[in-house]
């Protein structure tokens, strides 16, 4: 039976990947809006919720009524700003770093999905920069860290050093890649902001406050990222987060109004 079930996974996928490929128009289709008190940096989404996090908290919702359903909230002055989130199982994962503090630190960390009870830690001490999101796709950890032009004076490093690292399952740097320059000029003077692994194999990743999502690949030589297109969508930057028991949809925040979006990709 699961030989038959990853048979027509992969024939979907296949499917899919031809669609985009083929298609010259790509556009996203907004299905539905939610309000919520939370949704000021990134999202998260499972097969039932979503979650939506501002720097110091998080908000569990119904996916689809929109209901409130729990949160977590700092108290003990060791969360100073969370980014975006990634749902892998029974865990949220959820990017931290310590902005606009100098030197950037960076961490994981990780809540029990259905409790929000923080159950795991993982620390990445001054290494890297400002860990903004992370994602789990091919079996490998995906963790942007990002470089912001405000600082330079203060690190010696603007934008451009913001990089994608890529580990494996028990956090050991495998490869990293640097964005490429017409994509940084979007994200200037801030970085990447959010990403996320779509169906088709390629990355979709946003900037601060740009109603834009950029698409990437990982080269087939050098240390750049691979442009690919840039789609528009009804969100102002921050996390995203593509819907993975729902293929086509993606979920997007707009921190104004702390409102949470959700997006079907058409192609035409």
């Amino acid at each position: 039976m699961l030989k038959i079930e990853m048979f027509l996974f992969t024939i979907l996928l296949l499917a899919w990947n031809i669609s985009f490929s083929q298609s010259s128009k790509i556009s996203f289709e907004t299905i539905k809006t939610f309000e919520t008190k939370e949704a000021h940096q990134g999202i998260a989404v499972d097969a039932n919720y979503f979650y939506t996090i501002n720097s110091r908290g998080i908000g569990k919702y119904d996916k689809n009524s929109g209901e409130f359903i729990s949160e977590w909230t700092e108290d003990s002055n060791q969360i100073i700003h969370f980014d975006g989130g990634v749902v892998i199982n029974e865990k949220l994962y959820i990017a931290h770093s310590n902005y606009p503090g100098i030197p950037m630190t960076s961490s994981i960390e990780i809540f029990n999905k259905n409790t929000l009870i923080h159950i795991e830690t993982h620390s990445f001490g001054i290494r890297y920069g400002s860990c903004t999101w992370a994602d789990f796709y091919d079996n490998f950890w995906w963790v942007c860290f990002a470089h912001y032009d405000k600082f330079e004076s203060e690190t010696n490093t603007n934008s451009s050093w913001t990089t994608l690292v890529k580990f494996d399952k028990s956090w050991k740097e495998k490869e990293s890649w640097i964005f490429p320059e017409n994509i940084l000029s979007e994200f200037k003077p801030m970085s990447c902001s959010g990403g996320s692994w779509g169906p088709d194999g390629n990355l979709y990743v946003t900037g601060h406050d740009s109603a834009k999502v950029f698409v990437l690949k990982i080269p087939e030589m050098g240390s750049t990222l691979k442009y690919v297109k840039t789609i528009k969508l009804e969100i102002f930057g921050q996390g995203i987060a593509w819907d993975r028991s729902d293929r086509n949809h993606i979920y997007g925040i707009i921190r104004k109004n702390n409102r949470v979006v959700k997006s079907k990709i058409n192609f035409k």
